[in-house]
């Protein structure tokens, strides 16, 4: 492979098929934002992950703030949510007036730690503010430990939404994520496990919550012929051209979960035994679908640090990223509230996300691995 040839981080990777399904909805006029692919999406996607009820939108952002205006968050109240996490965990809060209050991760599996969890609730218990939801993320592709979380939440009666855009596929105690709370986001965006261009769905087995939020995603017009609405809502539904696109993706959710696992394994095989190296952790009873294969570097161990790598990658033309930062620590936040901290922010001084998409070759990954090796005792 030429230098030239870049290695992107998490690429779209089509079937081929896309275009059969965009020329079918071409020839039939539905362009128009409805039509048959739509529902075909719908239900495609709904068996898949096994929710009874979901509407398709134009993001998984919009999933998560049609969810907290259903769970009723507004104004004056807190939700608790991850501060490992890409920003579109806690922007939806702000947008649907509340506040968010970030709750650190949990070495063991990075995502959203149960017993600081726990902790903060009773604590707010105690001072009767409980917060309105809580937004547990599945962070690259990892299902968060959720039984103490569901049991926590149960005991205040405070619903859980799930942020599952980084997990289609992941599951816990043989449960498939986004079905452990009252409602869960997913993303289509083109970096995910599977891409409508852009797009997500709100998935629930309460089906008041999903039609609130159908009804909502079409600028809210009252069930009348003419233009009446009642309350305010948003342009968030995803067009059937989309959605046709998302019909070929569907087919193929579980080979590309089967491809980014395998190259999760192969860097491990590759980078598993360098001293200063550690991977992701995939706790005991789930099965990450590996969306990004994540490794923290030691540089005292060994003898460069993160950003020394991902500069020597990009020098090579290979894209890497730096972990999420965590969301206390983003200046648009720094007034909020959080709980712990120190975990993430380790996490991020010394993560990197690697190029993991699902049609890497074993080429790609010994590329990417043996200039990483480069670099050990450097200094």
């Amino acid at each position: 492979m030429k230098k030239s040839d870049r290695i992107y981080l998490s690429p779209p990777h089509m079937t081929g098929r896309e275009l059969d399904y965009i020329k079918n909805a071409f020839d039939d006029n539905w362009v128009a934002p409805a039509g048959p692919d739509l529902v075909a999406f719908e239900r495609d996607f709904l068996e898949y992950i096994g929710t009874a009820f979901g509407v398709a939108l134009v993001s998984g952002t919009a999933a998560l703030h049609l969810a907290l205006i259903a769970v009723g968050a507004k104004a004056g109240d807190e939700v608790l949510c991850p501060t490992f996490t890409f920003c579109a965990t806690a922007t939806p809060i702000v947008h649907a007036g509340a506040s968010p209050v970030f709750v650190d991760c949990e070495e063991k599996s990075w995502n959203i730690d149960p017993e600081l969890l726990a902790k903060e609730l009773k604590n707010l218990a105690d001072k009767n503010k409980l917060p309105k939801a809580v937004i547990v993320a599945h962070i690259y592709g990892q299902s968060a430990d959720m039984d103490p979380i569901i049991e926590s939440c149960n005991r205040y009666e405070i619903p859980i939404i799930e942020d599952a855009a980084e997990a289609l596929g992941a599951t816990y105690k043989g449960t498939m994520c986004g079905n452990m709370g009252v409602c869960a986001a997913f993303s289509f965006n083109g970096n995910k496990t599977i891409t409508t261009s852009g797009g997500g769905m709100l998935v629930s087995n309460n089906e008041e919550i999903v039609e609130k939020a159908r009804h909502l995603s079409t600028q809210a017009k009252d069930n009348v012929p003419h233009y009446q609405h009642s309350s305010i809502g948003y342009n968030y539904r995803l067009s059937n051209i989309l959605a046709a696109i998302g019909r070929a993706q569907v087919t193929v959710i579980d080979e590309r979960i089967s491809q980014t696992r395998e190259v999760n394994r192969i860097y491990r095989e590759l980078l598993g035994d360098i001293s200063g190296i550690d991977f992701m952790p995939e706790p005991p009873n789930t099965r990450s679908t590996n969306w990004l294969t994540c490794i923290t570097i030691d540089p005292k161990k060994f003898g460069a640090n993160k950003e020394e790598i991902r500069l020597c990658l990009e020098d090579e033309n290979i894209e890497s990223r730096p972990l999420w930062m965590p969301m206390h620590m983003q200046p648009v936040f720094s007034k909020c509230r959080k709980v712990g901290g120190t975990v993430s922010e380790e996490l991020f001084k010394n993560g990197l996300s690697l190029p993991s998409g699902s049609d890497m070759t074993g080429e790609d990954i010994k590329r990417v691995s043996e200039i990483i090796t480069s670099n050990i005792d450097r200094r």
